[in-house]
């Protein structure tokens, strides 16, 4: 017969993770199973398994399979509280979002609302385009100011239909000091769950946070 020691089974048998998700921890479970019965069944009979060292390993034995239950279990709540994320913002669908993000231009006029930072003595806007390619660059004054961006590059022509992103440089005595995504308004077509979150997808295929959402109003 094959005897097997304490002292090799528990080289053998693995130990119980901290972490991780629950197919690690089911696997662990399963593994810890067959080892201690195959230590059972091929222990000396003349020598079995001391009492003490049995209830011990019982204990780890019940200690991981409640953590593969409460992995579980934080899994299913997880999802629940994803799930239910999404419902709560599932009525923006439809609907006009701001935030720091590229706008759709359709040949309309696309208005922003620009403030250089405190200290800034001149601003410029700079436009880029899908690619994040620049294609527009003009200069603003210091302070909050509204504009509607034409559509035209630096030249003056009028660019293609599609998605464009805004930043505005905050200047001062021509040094720039500091550089911001300018919001837009984007309708919001769909909203999916992703690894963050909930995210909105607006026209032209462009994706935020619904975190990044600083307002929110009825289609125009």
């Amino acid at each position: 017969m094959t005897l097997i020691s304490d002292a090799a089974t528990a080289n053998m048998m693995p130990a119980p993770t901290t972490g991780g998700t629950g197919t690690d921890s089911a696997s662990d479970f399963d593994m810890f199973l067959t080892m201690l019965t195959a230590q059972i069944r091929n222990q000396d009979p003349l020598e079995p398994m001391d009492s003490a060292d049995y209830a011990v390993q019982l204990a780890t034995f019940s200690g991981v399979e409640q953590q593969v239950k409460t992995n579980d279990a934080l899994a299913a709540l997880a999802a629940g509280m994803n799930a239910g994320g999404l419902s709560d913002i599932a009525g923006w669908v439809g609907r006009e979002a701001r935030a720091p993000m590229p706008a759709l231009f359709d040949g309309a006029p696309i208005p922003l609302e620009l403030e250089t930072q405190i200290g800034a003595d001149a601003g410029e806007l700079v436009v880029t385009d899908a690619t994040g390619r620049e294609v527009a660059r003009r200069a603003v004054p210091a302070g909050a100011q509204s504009l509607d961006w034409a559509g035209v590059d630096s030249d003056g022509y009028t660019l293609p239909d599609g998605a464009y992103g805004f930043e505005l440089v905050s200047l001062a005595e021509g040094e720039e000091i500091g550089r911001a995504v300018v919001e837009t308004y984007g309708r919001v077509r769909e909203v999916r769950l992703g690894e963050a979150g909930p995210m909105l997808v607006v026209e032209g295929g462009g994706e935020v946070a619904s975190g990044a959402v600083t307002a929110l109003r009825e289609a125009l």
